[in-house]
This record gives C-alpha cells, sequence and structure tokens, in this order.
C-alpha cells in the first residue's frame, strides 16, 4: 500500500520544495489539503474553454458551463450516496452550509423553550449558528459531555436528547481528538424525538466512505478544500422534503420562479438556495477532486490513515513531556492527533517544527469551549492525508526532539 501513495504524493507538486532549507513536510491537512495536478489543471481547463454563467445563457459556452457544474453536483449526490441530485445544494463551504441551515430551517422550526444539542468537541462553525439561534430564539444550548479518553458520551447524549430537542448538531469528526462520532446512533436518537440531525463532515468526507441515506442524517455539511478541491466551494445535503419546506437562504439572481412588483414566488431546490452566480469552477474543481479520491477509493484511503495514525501515535507517546488529546490507540481514530510539548507553548513549538521543515498547526482550532474542556489553552495538531508518508511522520518526531532539545524542556 505504501508504494502506491508514494506515487500519489507526486500529483502534488506544492510538496516538492524545500522550507527552512529542509524538505516540505505538510501536516496542517484538517486546516486545509493540496490540490492534486489533475484538479489545477481541470480549473485552468474550464477557464480556457468553457467559462460563463451558468443557468442563463443559451449560447454555446453557457450551456457548457451549465453542465459541467451540474455534472459535478451528480458527481457530489454519488460520492454521499445522496437519493438524488436535488438534495445536493453548493455553498462556499461547512461554516456557509451550517450557517444555512440555522438561518432558514432553524429560524423557522425553533420556538421559546425548545433545546438544541451540540457537544463540547465543535468546531465553531459547528457552534456559533446555534448559539445564536438559541439566543434569538430563547431557546436552550446544551452540551454532550465527553469520556475521559475525549470521545462523545453515547449515554450522555441519550440523556440530553428530548421530546424538548429540535435540532442535534454533532460533528462526524472531531478536528482536535482525532474521534469518529456513531452519526446513525445520534439519528436514531434524534428522530425517536423528531428532532433532526446536523451533522458536520467538515472532518470525515475527505476520510472515509460516506453514506448520508445510511447514517440516516437530515442534513450534512462539508467543504471541498479539505479534500483536494479549490477553496470557496461546499456542499450542503439535505433530505428533499426538509430542502422544499424551507425558506430561501439569500435571494436575488436565479433562485426565482416569477417576480411580481411586491412579491416573488422561488424556484425548485436546489436552485433557490443557490442566489447569485455561483463558483462554477470550483464546483467543477470538486467534481475533479471526487474523480480523483474514488479512483483511489475512499476505503483505501481510511486504512491508509489507519496505518499513518498506528505508526505515528506510539512514537508521540514515547517522547517524554508529549501529551496527546484523544483517545491513546488508533481505535477510532481520524487522521487528527493534537498534542503538546511540557513547559512549551504550542506557537513556539509550531514555529520551532517549521525551521525543521514541518508544517503543523497551533492553536484553539476554532474550539475554544474544547479547550477550555481540556483546560488548555491550545494545543499543537499534525494531520494527515493520502500524500504522507511514514517518512514524514519520522521527519515531525525528529523536530520534536530537537525542539526539545534546543528549549531545553
Amino acid at each position: 500500500m505504501d508504494n502506491k501513495f508514494l506515487k500519489i504524493r507526486n500529483d502534488f507538486p506544492i510538496l516538492n520544495q524545500k522550507v527552512n532549507n529542509e524538505p516540505l513536510v505538510y501536516l496542517d491537512n484538517a486546516a486545509t489539503s493540496q490540490k492534486p495536478q489533475a484538479v489545477l489543471d481541470e480549473m485552468v481547463r474550464y477557464y480556457q474553454n468553457d467559462n460563463a454563467n451558468t443557468h442563463r445563457s443559451v449560447h454555446t459556452l453557457g450551456e457548457r458551463a451549465t453542465e459541467e457544474y451540474e455534472a459535478a453536483r451528480g458527481k457530489v449526490q454519488k460520492f454521499i450516496n445522496a437519493k438524488e441530485s436535488r438534495e445536493v445544494i453548493f455553498t462556499k463551504g461547512t461554516t456557509d452550509s451550517l450557517n444555512l441551515v440555522a438561518a432558514t430551517y432553524g429560524e423557522e422550526n425553533v420556538s421559546a423553550g425548545d433545546e438544541i444539542v451540540v457537544s463540547y468537541m465543535e468546531h465553531h462553525s459547528n457552534l456559533i449558528p446555534w448559539q445564536q439561534l438559541a439566543l434569538r430564539k430563547h431557546a436552550t444550548l446544551k452540551y454532550i459531555e465527553l469520556t475521559a479518553d475525549g470521545q462523545l458520551d453515547m449515554a450522555d447524549a441519550e440523556q440530553k436528547i428530548t421530546v424538548k430537542t429540535k435540532i442535534v448538531a454533532i460533528a462526524h469528526a472531531s478536528n482536535v481528538l482525532g474521534v469518529t462520532n456513531d452519526i446513525q446512533k445520534l439519528a436514531q436518537m434524534a428522530h425517536l424525538h423528531n428532532a433532526v440531525i446536523v451533522a458536520d463532515g467538515a472532518q470525515a468526507v475527505p476520510h472515509q466512505p460516506v453514506d448520508v441515506q445510511n447514517l440516516d442524517v437530515d442534513f450534512y455539511a462539508f467543504s471541498g478544500h479539505k479534500m483536494l478541491a479549490p477553496m470557496g466551494i461546499g456542499v450542503l445535503y439535505g433530505k428533499s422534503d426538509l430542502l422544499k419546506a424551507m425558506s430561501p437562504y439569500q435571494y436575488g439572481g436565479e433562485m426565482i420562479d416569477f417576480v411580481e412588483k411586491y412579491q416573488s414566488t422561488w424556484t425548485d431546490i436546489p436552485w433557490k438556495f443557490e442566489a447569485g452566480t455561483q463558483n462554477v469552477a470550483g464546483a467543477i474543481g470538486l467534481g475533479k477532486a471526487i474523480d480523483y479520491l474514488t479512483e483511489i477509493g475512499m476505503q483505501n484511503i481510511a486504512e491508509y490513515e489507519k496505518h499513518l495514525v498506528e505508526y505515528a501515535l506510539p512514537k508521540l507517546l514515547e517522547i517524554p513531556g508529549v501529551t496527546v488529546y484523544g483517545p491513546q490507540n488508533q481505535i477510532n481514530r481520524n487522521a487528527v492527533i493534537s498534542f503538546n510539548l511540557k513547559n512549551l507553548h504550542p506557537h513556539d513549538l509550531a514555529t520551532a517544527l517549521d525551521m525543521d521543515g514541518v508544517a503543523v498547526r497551533a492553536g484553539h482550532h476554532c474550539a475554544q469551549p474544547l479547550m477550555k474542556y481540556l483546560n488548555v489553552v491550545a494545543t499543537a495538531r499534525a494531520s494527515f492525508y493520502i500524500y504522507n508518508t511514514v517518512e514524514d511522520i519520522d521527519q515531525l518526531i525528529y523536530a520534536i526532539k530537537d525542539a526539545k532539545e534546543f528549549f531545553k524542556v
């Protein structure tokens, strides 16, 4: 398997460079992934040959652009196994997708006294929209606790999700703790009380097979840029009956049916949620990224990343002074490992690693309530993807030991 993935690395030209005179080791994939040459070429091809606005013009370029845009929607549908392509809305990214649900479904279905259930491991993108909705509606925001090793406490989830719950909003995979949550079980809990479940799939879709019908989620959000596609393109999946009942998120061109002087009607889903000129090149780039990932196979990717975590985790835990957050074994772990080095601020650690060519993230990872829950101000985070290798992990371990020696911690 290693040889196959070593060849994949050659498809990413940005990785063929030195940083601070050291070969670049890019381990910040939870923030954004790098793009293969095939996606870069597809973007250039579109702009050089087919660039036009969609769903407006009857000329050849307009028709080509529309066909490619809708073909990309079809690729997303197949990739996540949505029942129909109309359940796929193109957005700016995960944050935009989640805000859409809060501003439409949430605004129309949550009232004073209702409850919205989240967890302590949520990214701000899947917390602040619900926090603000609860404040506007005088609803209650409830947090599912975590177990001692950083996993979602499913027994507490069963207690927190009640007849008062209207929305359960949970990350499919944590961007800090490296755990994957049982969304299917949470969906059962939510539906038992006639609540909807919204899953933040930003850290799951790029790394494992996702089947929205099997998960039985009502809404599922993710970004293109974390899965080899350009920035500025994302997806909101929603069950068609829910989407049909929801009001538009934004108003303007191409989301209308008829516009009268004092009132208007809206077109069908998904287009009523796609007002204005869309990121056509981004959608086409996302479609190409899906082609690329599908050719490798999402199950192969999940197994390869598990292999990387199995290799990295014990080596990190062996370093005196290193604290790893989340489960201390690779079971149920995704490709994220957050850690700290005793008496050294994560920003200083990340800067020291960068001097050895290793790019990791340091900070609160847009998860400040989780940092408080863990009683830390920040962590360093190494996150892997398909082009990373065990040699990258060796370089990470070497750089941590180098920093430890330099700072004498």
